[in-house]
């Protein structure tokens, strides 16, 4: 029979996953209920408004509809929902060790107010390494007496969408699903059939799905850092990091990624590390993809070097602070989400020399900007400054009037940390340009 319309599907974790894919499913006609341990934010979608602060900020939120029900409240919605989705965080902790935390929360929440005999489908989609569906979820039905098969069915499907990119979202991506139960596994796969344009597969064993997704951003972050180790290297040499990367690019296998401050948001700089852990619970060292993200985590540091050494070449007998304008704060254009964001490091490693910095983001809230910084509502309102670094490539940055900008500030000096801006109109409007892989008049070459 399989999962019908009529069945409720829920999700637990309205965030830049949860809330686009209970929006899918409603839009595919199904009764959708979700969860959100935020007042606020639940608070926001009854009234239809949207918490996310994206290109996907003026989707449409159901208001008053039958098929439609949100809330705070798990004893509320988890006994007559068939199918469960959990979607939420899944970080590290200080030592770089996978944090479980909410995965372990949400999973006691949902499996405890299950009704027994009734083989509801629970589905863990947060990024996690293979064997933690099977061991915490499995672990927490043993505990609370819920047979898997009889109860309750676990399955894996991993989280694709690319918030912030409109054509990453739900229903752009291919979906894999993972159930030691092939029969619902089917059923499952089916049913998110029904939200995507492309593929759903069914894999197999839940470890098969998990390990995927793991893969799929470690194997991201390795690219990346090949990039920007390029981006360090090679002007040493002068030669363009840019130049370099598009002649290469000209080979149809070439795999093509471009260097910048660093990597940012809730996969790439975390998902690296429950691979890490991963290896070492087993005995093998992870040397490649360990390096990768040294590699990326240095690079707020190595912008900082590089535009204090601009400043320092600009000014060697400057007395007062330095002041530097950072355009962008989010850890990727046109998405308000700071989780991990390099421009963090990069601020934080300015400030402890010495330099004022300016940020402006018209996506970020100021409230969630580190005390170091002094947010700015106006690029073009402020004065004295030193030096401008691009750190986020937000449409509303990429579209400032530059030659205002010049005009307005006391110098010509700007960074480009996403190498987005034209090199040769940046010099023809008479700015000092430079950026990340971008070659010095002092190259060793």
């Amino acid at each position: 029979m399989g999962i019908e319309r009529d069945n409720m599907i829920t999700i637990v974790g309205l965030g830049y996953v949860g809330l686009p894919t209970a929006l899918a499913f409603y839009e595919a006609g199904y009764k959708v209920g979700g969860i959100d341990i935020s007042e606020k934010v639940i608070e926001g979608i009854k009234n239809g408004k949207s918490p996310l602060i994206d290109v996907s900020a003026e989707i449409e939120i159901p208001t008053n509809d039958d098929r439609w029900y949100v809330t705070t409240n798990y004893e509320d919605i988890i006994p007559k929902s068939d199918v469960i989705l959990i979607t939420v965080p899944t970080p590290v902790d200080d030592e770089k060790k996978p944090d479980l935390t909410y995965v372990k929360l949400a999973s006691r929440s949902v499996i405890s107010n299950l009704p027994k005999g009734q083989r509801k489908i629970v589905v863990l989609e947060s990024t996690v390494y293979p064997g933690v569906t099977r061991e915490v979820l499995g672990g927490i039905c043993q505990e609370l007496g819920m047979e898997q098969g009889k109860d309750i069915i676990l399955a894996y499907c991993p989280e694709r969408v690319d918030p912030g990119q409109t054509d990453r979202g739900v229903s752009d991506v291919a979906q894999i699903i993972g159930c030691d139960d092939e029969k619902i596994g089917k059923e499952i796969t089916e049913m998110f059939g029904t939200i995507t344009l492309e593929s759903a597969t069914y894999v197999g064993k839940l470890e098969v799905a998990e390990a995927s997704k793991m893969v799929e951003n470690l194997q991201r972050d390795i690219d990346i850092a090949l990039a920007n180790e390029l981006a360090v290297v090679l002007p040493k040499l002068g030669i363009d990091v840019e130049q370099v990367l598009a002649a290469a690019s000209t080979k149809w296998n070439f795999h093509r990624h471009t260097p910048g401050i660093g990597v940012g948001g809730h996969c790439i700089p975390v998902d690296p590390y429950y691979y890490i852990s991963l290896a070492e619970k087993v005995g093998k060292p992870s040397l490649l993809s360990l390096g990768a993200r040294k590699m990326n985590e240095s690079m707020p540091y190595h912008v900082s070097e590089e535009v204090l050494s601009l400043l320092k070449e600009k000014y060697p007998t400057k007395e007062d602070r330095w002041k530097v304008l950072v355009l962008g704060y989010s850890y990727k254009p046109e998405l308000g989400d700071t989780r991990e964001t390099p421009v963090e490091d990069l601020t934080k490693s300015l400030s402890d020399e010495g330099v004022e910095v300016l940020v402006w983001d018209p996506l970020v809230d100021n409230s969630e900007m580190p005390t170091w910084i002094v947010p700015v509502e106006d690029p073009y309102n402020c004065r004295d400054i030193d030096g401008i670094i691009l750190a986020t490539a937000h449409k509303s940055v990429l579209s400032l009037d530059w030659e205002r900008m010049k005009k307005d500030t006391r110098n010509d000096l700007i960074y480009d940390g996403r190498r987005v801006l034209s090199g040769e109109k940046m010099i023809a409007m008479g700015w000092q340009y430079s950026g990340v892989g971008v070659p010095s008049f002092d190259s060793d070459f």
